[in-house]
């Protein structure tokens, strides 16, 4: 069982340390004035942070939720140009997804991977099309010219044999041959927050989570800030906050519209969203060493299958469907599952069914809505992932499209009309400093997964992927208590000290924070951390100034939260209990 020790009074009872405090955050956003105020915590609003705090602009970031609680947390957590976006024609969006591909390599390179991606092919009698293997190798040709080459490889044609070594199971009988490129991964919440801390650590920002906007302050016809009432995890309610701002920014992604309306009182939809689902299976059950690309021929589409070699598991997605129910609450229904496990079923001899499924996500994204009279094609697919910004008479500047790939460029384009709008901008501020920024966390020469000698090789090498030149506070937090340098989730490698960590320094405010954002336990194997949520919560309790009581409340409500979505969408409970370590 975990050992809840008590800790200092600076280190209780608050979510953040070291300068990432939430409740210093609420104080100064309540006496401060800023130049900017950005509402919306995900990997958009985070990037326009980021941006303005590094030009010398007074910065504050607000979220209703956790950081990257919504679409930022529930991608398919690649940074990528998009091959299927030039067969839109899509070529200066291709190109520019993947210029900032490369300043995410560079920039982030403990959190942002390179991944080979494998498309098989398919034919009767060991023979493929023609004009499929044209059509792919066209594609893939331009994707390479159009900047896929700076990863520093080139598709290429592989063999039969090659492409059952990277994905065994493919259906042997119509298998062909595949090519091979490259493109890169990432953890999109975990991206999300070390924007977000870097932002406020290292250039002076302030952010705080569960701060919701409930209305716009406006002056003389110009939106001049919030009104801000903070909540706790649970929902229960604080007292208001007026926040200043000479300009506000709505970065809030498929709630832009809904901030819209605090100021216009309405107006058209600017945004259509549409739902991707994934789920995860253990490695086992769909073998694969790296990303597979999978077509879905009647829906003239393709899903990806994505290994998740450090929890020995793999994830398939994304659906992509029109969506029109509550914004907070999309969900993965059945159909979604069965959708998935049938594309990967028809090409391989997995035969996966429901009860293999181990965790699933859902998360929106915030396309735009054809406008000027065009068409609106009923399949989302086919809408643009391009962004805009547009800056109402009333000066709120709002960013809304896009996607986790181009939230550089996005923040970029809205500071180049934020800084027209301050009335004394400070000298520099027009230009963007994000290009080479690196992120927090970021290696030197030298530095990497060795330099933690007190860890053994794979704690190492999992922590330093995490947190990279952070990992050695990690730690730290370990010395005096070797019980949390264990596993405290079954089958899962994060460690007890990461879960003190996630609130000690990175704003965690409850176990769902921890267990879905910080951590991915949930996504990973939501069985295994709604089983682990009571020990977890006993760990937290001091932290978070909990007592044994409200401890296990907060667990059995995540956990029922956790096991609700499983039954959402179908899943029913595994024939065994989930195999690995752990303290319960």
């Amino acid at each position: 069982m975990w050992q809840a020790d008590h800790v200092s009074d600076d280190a209780a009872r608050t979510a953040g340390a070291g300068g990432f405090r939430r409740d210093e955050a609420l104080a100064r956003l309540a006496t401060e004035h800023f130049d900017v105020l950005v509402v919306g915590g995900g990997i958009t609003g985070a990037g326009v942070a980021l941006d303005a705090a590094s030009r010398g602009l007074r910065t504050a970031l607000v979220e209703r939720g956790d950081f990257a609680s919504g679409t930022s947390s529930k991608s398919t957590k690649m940074v990528h140009g998009g091959i299927r976006y030039l067969q839109q024609r899509e070529f200066r969006l291709v190109h520019e997804n993947l210029a900032e591909r490369q300043r995410l390599l560079d920039n982030a390179p403990h959190l942002v991977s390179p991944l080979p991606f494998l498309i098989p092919l398919f034919g009767r009698n060991g023979v493929v099309a023609k004009a499929v293997a044209r059509s792919y190798s066209t594609a893939l040709w331009l994707y390479d010219l159009t900047g896929g080459f700076r990863i520093g490889s080139r598709h290429r044609r592989v063999s039969r044999q090659e492409v059952l070594a990277h994905l065994p199971t493919l259906d042997t009988g119509r298998l062909v041959a595949g090519f091979l490129y490259f493109d890169a991964r990432a953890d999109d919440a975990r991206l999300t927050l070390a924007i977000v801390r870097s932002a406020v650590l290292d250039h002076g920002a302030v952010a705080a989570n569960y701060a919701p906007v409930v209305a716009l302050i406006e002056e003389a016809g110009r939106v001049r800030g919030a009104r801000l009432r903070p909540v706790t995890p649970e929902g229960r309610e604080g007292g208001e906050i007026e926040v200043r701002a000479s300009v506000v920014v709505n970065a809030t992604g498929v709630w832009a519209d809904e901030v819209r309306a605090l100021e216009e009182g309405g107006g058209r939809p600017t945004l259509r969203p549409a739902k991707g689902v994934h789920v995860t299976v253990p490695a086992d059950r769909l073998p694969c060493d790296i990303a597979s690309v999978i077509p879905v021929p009647r829906d003239r589409r393709s899903i990806f299958v994505v290994p998740w070699p450090e929890v020995e598991m793999a994830y398939v997605g994304t659906t992509d469907t029109d969506y029109r129910g509550p914004l907070d609450d999309p969900g993965c229904e059945p159909e979604d599952v069965d959708y998935l496990l049938a594309a990967v079923n028809a090409v391989t001899t997995s035969a996966l069914t429901r009860r293999d499924v181990t965790g699933v996500w859902a998360g929106l994204r915030p396309l735009l809505a054809p406008t000027g009279g065009h068409h609106l094609s009923e399949r989302t697919a086919d809408l643009s992932r391009r962004h805009t910004v547009v800056t109402t008479p009333n000066g709120m500047v709002t960013v809304t499209g896009g996607k986790l790939t181009t939230y550089r460029k996005m923040a970029q384009d809205t500071l180049a009309q934020v800084v027209p709008l301050l009335p004394d901008p400070p000298p520099g501020a027009r230009r963007c400093r994000t290009r080479r920024l690196a992120l927090r966390g970021t290696p030197g020469p030298g530095d990497g997964p060795a330099a933690l000698r007190s860890a053994d090789p794979a704690k190492a090498a999992h922590l330093y992927a995490r947190y990279g030149t952070e990992a050695a506070d990690v730690l730290a937090l370990a010395e005096g208590r070797p019980d949390l340098l264990e596993p405290a989730i079954a089958g899962l490698p994060d460690l007890g000290a990461e879960l003190v960590h996630a609130v000690r320094a990175e704003m965690a405010c409850g176990l769902e924070d921890v267990l879905a954002r910080r951590t991915r336990a949930i996504l990973q194997d939501a069985r295994a951390a709604a089983a682990a949520a009571p020990s977890v919560a006993r760990l937290l309790a001091p932290e978070l100034g909990w007592s044994a009581e409200e401890a296990a409340r907060e667990a059995a409500r995540v956990a029922a939260g956790v096991r609700g979505e499983l039954a959402r969408a179908g899943l029913p409970e595994p024939d065994r209990a989930p195999v690995g370590g752990g303290h319960q």
